[in-house]
């Protein structure tokens, strides 16, 4: 459940990004018919800055997806290997969660 969680919120963010970038080309392209060299020079700025948001997006994706692995697998082993610990922490937290609900 909390993957599934956790996977989809990071699908959102990659997505939003994604479209930020996609955007951003598209600006791109159409100011291509300002004229003179400081349009040129802007131009090539706000394109080599894509290419270098694309190319951290993918890297910061993977390493995302990576970590986010890890911990999914660390927990599921921990719980598979101590499941009464497990209950008991789950109940644990269940119970102050109640508390600092009720106080409100």
């Amino acid at each position: 459940m909390a993957s599934k969680t956790a996977k989809t919120a990071q699908e959102i963010l990659m997505a939003d990004f994604q479209t930020l970038v996609n955007d951003t080309e598209r600006l791109l392209e159409h100011t291509a018919t300002l004229a003179g060299d400081q349009a040129d020079e802007l131009r090539g700025q706000i394109h080599d800055s894509l290419l270098r948001a694309r190319e951290t997006l993918q890297l910061s994706q993977d390493s995302l997806r990576e970590r986010g692995q890890a911990a999914v697998t660390a927990t599921e082993d921990y719980v598979q290997a101590n499941p009464w610990q497990s209950v008991g922490i789950a109940a644990g937290v269940g119970f102050l969660i109640g508390l600092l609900a009720t106080r409100r």
